[in-house]
């Protein structure tokens, strides 16, 4: 199994802003074949450091995540944080 995480930094770090860029993520859910699993945190600390939202989902295979990155359901995703983000990290692993 693959995990992809991700955290988002958001330009407008309001809890509007982030509650509207949780739900276009948690939107994915159910929508994409290959994502077995999806799970979407926002960060309770706020601390200088700290990302503002965070992504888990898990892929079947390499080429499961390959999938995902290039499907259409994902693309929308991708145009609304390319809008929204001040920085993004990322790190995927096998699990």
């Amino acid at each position: 199994m693959i995990t992809h995480i991700v955290f988002f930094k958001l330009k407008d770090r309001s809890p509007e802003a982030i509650e509207r860029t949780v739900q276009v993520l948690r939107n994915m859910e159910g929508k994409i074949d290959e994502l077995r699993h999806l799970e979407v945190g926002t960060d309770i600390v706020h601390s200088e450091r700290s990302y503002d939202i965070a992504l888990v989902t898990k892929f079947d295979s390499m080429d499961a995540l390959q999938a995902y990155q290039v499907h259409p359901v994902h693309k929308l995703v991708i145009e609304h944080i390319a809008s929204v983000r001040e920085a993004s990290a990322s790190v995927d692993y096998e699990s």
